[in-house]
């Protein structure tokens, strides 16, 4: 099982930064592809941002050129900046990994967990 922790969500004016974390933690063995994802009221959960574990980069179209996803991977953790907040970036951002668990002998099925979630809301 592999954990996931979210920081550094809150509320923000709009043109304003904030910047996310997600730490992986338990039996991995190593990790695929970490991403954002968000989740608006009453909308789906949509892709935000993934970065391979050789940091080539996917963004949505929403949040090209204003928002920026790296990764630590000594550290397991994924990180996303925001930069000039709009109100409709509110939403709640759930972070993803997708890993081959150590607890698992090969053939080892590529697996996936999610965080809990944490709540961005930019205010107009």
């Amino acid at each position: 099982q592999v954990q996931l922790v979210e920081s550094g969500g809150g509320l923000v004016q709009a043109g304003g930064s904030l910047r996310l974390s997600c730490a992986a933690s338990g039996s991995i063995l190593s990790i695929n592809d970490m991403g954002w994802y968000r989740q608006a009221p009453g909308k789906q959960r949509e892709l935000v941002a993934t970065v391979t574990s050789y940091a080539s980069t996917n963004y949505a179209d929403s949040v090209k050129g204003r928002f920026t996803i790296s990764r630590d991977n000594a550290k397991n953790t994924v990180y996303l900046q925001m930069n000039s907040l709009k109100p409709e970036d509110t939403a709640v951002y759930y972070c993803n990994t997708q890993y081959y668990s150590s607890r698992i002998l090969p053939p080892r099925p590529l697996e996936e967990s999610w965080g809990q979630g944490t709540q961005v809301t930019v205010s107009s």
